[in-house]
């Protein structure tokens, strides 16, 4: 298995289609599957997981690992669907730059 590349996020997330809004949509589990996924993939030693904000990085660690305070936040929904729906929009905001600087 290779280092996960922005091309591994963009794939995932393209499954769920459009989550740019997630964090407005129901409290509910419909994506706690996609949150463990990501969790996966951002715990994972690589160039690009070293370019995103360590807040990502350092909540699926601390998830993965856990940590009671961090698993306790993340039980609910909306917290996820927010953690989610942030990383969403940075994938997206590093899609187009990548797109712009290799046309």
């Amino acid at each position: 298995m290779h280092p996960p590349e922005l091309s591994d996020y963009t794939a995932l997330f393209a499954r769920y289609g459009k989550l740019s809004d997630i964090y407005m949509g129901p409290d509910d589990e419909r994506f706690r599957l996609l949150f463990e996924q990501v969790c996966h993939l951002l715990s994972q030693p690589s160039p690009f997981n070293l370019s995103l904000p360590d807040g990502f990085v350092r909540t699926a660690r601390q998830y993965l690992a856990n940590d009671s305070r961090t698993v306790s936040h993340m039980r609910n929904p909306e917290n996820r669907h927010f953690m989610l729906s942030d990383l969403f929009d940075y994938v997206e905001l590093m899609q187009r730059i990548h797109a712009r600087r290799h046309p």
